[in-house]
């Protein structure tokens, strides 16, 4: 039977890649996303990929939209928690409001859209849940304590995650993207792209969506199975841990 894989933020970016790649790779592919209905109509003609509107950060909407998922395509076996946001202040600027935001999206969303598919993992004995989180989650950055904040905690959610799932067939890992080249990254000023990014990734490129995406199939496949809590650095010799 074919595996059911189910993509937070899954119709732009990163997340795209990562539902192309598996369904290229052979699984039945649901992409979440949370309100930019012309980008997922528009992939969702694009690839046949069948997209799903909710906020990862309501637990509620989480557990429905999962259970429609389930409904149309049957058990979810891989989860990528993969949305998220940013919303970008010096500490002494920033408000209540960005901070709560970032955190109910990037880390309380993991754990919105990995618990109402933990016990049927459980029960099957199997599943992989694979998170996105960042380097800036590995070193921190200025203006992003909010958002480093999130994407550290996605690190300590999946390696403790990671040892209750073992014994029970489902692998926990976490991937750490550096910058890559999306839509939001290639807006940044050119000068500023050029001059200050670039020079800091040791390979001299920025990474692409697709080798996110590889990643991420690899993690769900049968072959890495014996990896778990594991973090996969992905960004160019930028951070090395």
């Amino acid at each position: 039977m074919t595996k059911v894989a189910l993509v937070t933020g899954g119709s732009r970016g990163i997340g795209a890649a990562i539902s192309i790649g598996l369904k290229n790779a052979g699984y039945q592919v649901a992409a979440n996303y949370a309100g930019n209905d012309e980008a997922a109509q528009k992939f969702n003609v694009m690839t046949g990929i069948p997209v799903y509107k909710w906020s990862v950060a309501d637990y509620d909407a989480c557990a429905a939209g999962i259970q429609q998922v389930e409904a149309d395509l049957g058990p979810v076996s891989v989860l990528v928690n993969n949305a998220g946001i940013t919303r970008d202040a010096m500490f002494h600027k920033m408000t209540r409001e960005q901070w709560k935001e970032v955190v109910d999206t990037n880390l309380s969303g993991a754990f919105n859209m990995t618990h109402p598919l933990w016990v049927g993992m459980r029960d099957r004995k199997f599943g992989r849940v694979i998170t996105i989180s960042s380097i800036n989650g590995q070193k921190g950055q200025t203006g992003q304590v909010n958002y480093s904040a999130s994407k550290a905690g996605d690190i300590g959610f999946t390696k403790a995650l990671a040892q209750e799932g073992a014994r029970v067939g489902i692998t926990v890992n976490v991937i750490c993207p550096g910058y890559i080249a999306t839509e939001m990254v290639r807006a940044m000023d050119e000068k500023v792209l050029n001059e200050r990014v670039i020079p800091q990734i040791p390979v001299g490129r920025l990474g692409e969506p697709e080798e996110i995406a590889r990643c991420v199939v690899f993690l769900a496949s049968d072959d890495a199975g014996f990896i778990t809590g594991s973090t996969i650095s992905a960004n160019g010799g930028q951070y090395i841990t």
